[in-house]
């Protein structure tokens, strides 16, 4: 029954995912500390969301636990450890440097040939994402093409937006691999190794559509020139920083894998798996940086050539061996006259790019030293205190780069929003809103497969842009899906697959908030001083995902005739 506890708890719903969408600050001026802003945005919008409705006596005590430990064979905590145990092995792996030594390698195999190193670099993106998930691939991807893409003279649109496709379709291969993967397994309660058969197809049709798309979109040789500007021959081996730890970490990031689909036969929570190997690389990378420190041979630190902190300086890039070894084989490899504005200067600040159309990506200027510290008027808090914890913080990373450097990789931000998330939609099905949301999805599709899977998938696809992130959104439609009456268990574990493949391709629409994948995307490319509007990227966007949603919805409707 729907009371005005109902509609209340719907609307504040409803506000939280639009401050998700579009963050705003407050401006407040405190006694000593000067002008603060306070945040509203992802990460501070669900928790206060939920203190209200706790107020307002919307939800209870009961809602918030069963968001935190789960129901319905959904648990929260497993996602998220198991979540951020893979992550960190990821993350660990990247920062050794194989993801840049294997662009640098599909560099050299892709020569000067437009269109066969486009190719080259979606398929290598896509195969990354598949064993890694997206984000560690968009964090070195990104840099990567932004560096290349600048040295070369080439537009960047093209080829970011088929990395941020590329990297988020294939994340749907491995039940581990996103996620909502996570969730959608365990809420529809199907085994690891099923999800990835069922996916498998799904993901290949969206795959190669996606890549027409792309091509129909960008077919223009003003986008993607047919004879690419001369390079040199890169060496991946220059950007491997530590070849001991990418065997160690693939081997353990390889062994888990395999060890999580076994035990999936066993109803084994798989966090109990995940997070032993994540531990023993994170033992291993403190005793192997101890080592190297202590015999000399860490002779730098672990360069994060992923680095977005608003304060990183482009004078770091020139450190960068990625940066410099794609600087000095242009450099080597050409003899034409003056350069035109983006390309790389022994003298540049940042890394800019100029837009060479109407819908390319905007040129950002630099932030000047002089304005920020005008625009500060704050009072620095316990001076002593925080330089002596700065040196003792550059001590720690000087001895342990490795974990220095992946600790502020980790996505931190996704603990309260998931949660968040979680207790938000237990406050809704408190309220009565599941039910009602179930009997429109069961009025409608009449509990049949192929509606079901249509319905599920298509409204999956514009709830990721609408719902606070695809987390969010494949939360809420498992809940409605499994609460739908007369809905018979095939069709059921149809709407599963379904909204699996929608949750992944989901992220590649019209916002960029319809995936933490997105929003990490976009503050990699701001601080790289690309800007690209929510407009551009919606539009380049639209596409790729009428192509996969067609294609992808095709196939599970494919599947589900021949198995039911």
């Amino acid at each position: 029954m729907i009371t005005r506890f109902s509609i209340v708890t719907l609307v504040l719903f409803i506000l939280s995912i639009a401050l998700v969408i579009r963050p705003i600050s407050i401006p407040i001026r405190l006694p000593r500390l000067g002008k603060r802003h306070i945040p509203i945005n992802l990460t501070t919008t669900p928790p206060a969301i939920i203190a209200i409705l706790w107020a307002s006596q919307c939800l209870g005590p009961t809602q918030i636990r069963d968001g935190i430990v789960g129901t319905d064979g959904v648990k929260p905590y497993n996602i998220l450890i198991l979540f951020f145990s893979l992550a960190y092995m990821a993350i660990t792996l990247d920062i050794s440097g194989i993801l840049q030594a294997s662009a640098f390698w599909v560099s050299n195999k892709g020569g000067s040939n437009g269109w066969r190193l486009y190719i080259y670099f979606y398929l290598m993106l896509t195969s990354l994402s598949v064993f890694l998930g997206n984000d560690p691939v968009i964090l070195s991807g990104t840099v990567f093409l932004v560096y290349y893409t600048t040295a070369t003279e080439l537009e960047p649109m093209p080829w970011l937006i088929s990395e941020f496709a590329a990297a988020n379709t294939a994340s749907m291969v491995l039940f581990v691999g996103n996620p909502t993967n996570v969730v959608v397994c365990e809420g529809f309660a199907i085994n690891n190794v099923a999800f990835t058969a069922y996916t498998i197809l799904p993901f290949l049709a969206c795959n190669v559509v996606c890549f027409l798309a792309l091509a129909i979109q960008f077919h223009d040789k003003k986008h993607i020139p047919r004879k690419l500007r001369a390079t040199g021959r890169l060496d991946p081996r220059s950007v491997l920083r530590d070849p001991g730890g990418a065997i160690v970490g693939s081997l353990l990031l390889g062994t888990c894998l395999v060890v999580i689909i076994i035990v999936s036969f066993f109803k084994i929570d798989v966090w109990k798996i995940s997070l032993p190997f994540a531990v023993a690389k994170l033992i291993f990378d403190f005793s192997w940086d101890h080592y190297r420190f202590v015999t000399g041979k860490l002779t730098h630190h672990h360069k994060d050539s992923s680095d977005t902190k608003e304060n990183a300086s482009a004078d770091d890039d020139d450190d960068d061996p990625m940066y410099s070894q794609i600087q000095r084989a242009t450099s080597m490899a050409t003899e034409e006259g003056p350069q035109r504005q983006g390309t790389f200067g022994s003298n540049a600040r940042s890394v800019t790019v100029v837009a060479t159309s109407p819908e390319g990506p905007e040129k950002l200027p630099d932030p000047s030293p002089s304005k920020m510290s005008e625009s500060s008027e704050s009072i620095e808090i316990f001076p002593n205190s925080r330089r002596r914890f700065q040196t003792i913080h550059t001590r720690l990373a000087a001895h342990f780069p490795t974990f220095f450097t992946a600790l502020p990789r980790l996505p931190f931000a996704l603990v309260p929003f998931a949660f968040s998330q979680f207790i938000l939609i237990e406050a809704l099905q408190h309220q009565g809103w599941i039910d009602v949301f179930a009997h429109w999805l069961s009025t409608a599709s009449q509990g049949q497969i192929h509606p079901s899977i249509w319905l599920i998938g298509v409204i999956g696809v514009v709830m990721c842009n609408v719902a606070g992130t695809n987390i969010g959104a494949t939360i809420l439609l498992t809940k409605v899906v499994r609460a739908a009456p007369n809905f018979p268990p095939d069709s059921t574990r149809a709407a599963g697959i379904a909204l699996a493949v929608a949750s992944n391709i989901g992220a590649v629409s019209f916002t960029f908030s319809a995936s933490l994948a997105g929003l990490l995307w976009r503050s990699i490319l701001l601080q790289k001083g690309i800007n690209i509007r929510q407009t551009q990227f919606a539009f380049w966007n639209l596409l790729p995902i009428l192509f996969m949603t067609g294609a992808g919805l095709a196939i599970v409707s494919a599947e589900m005739a021949v198995l039911y």
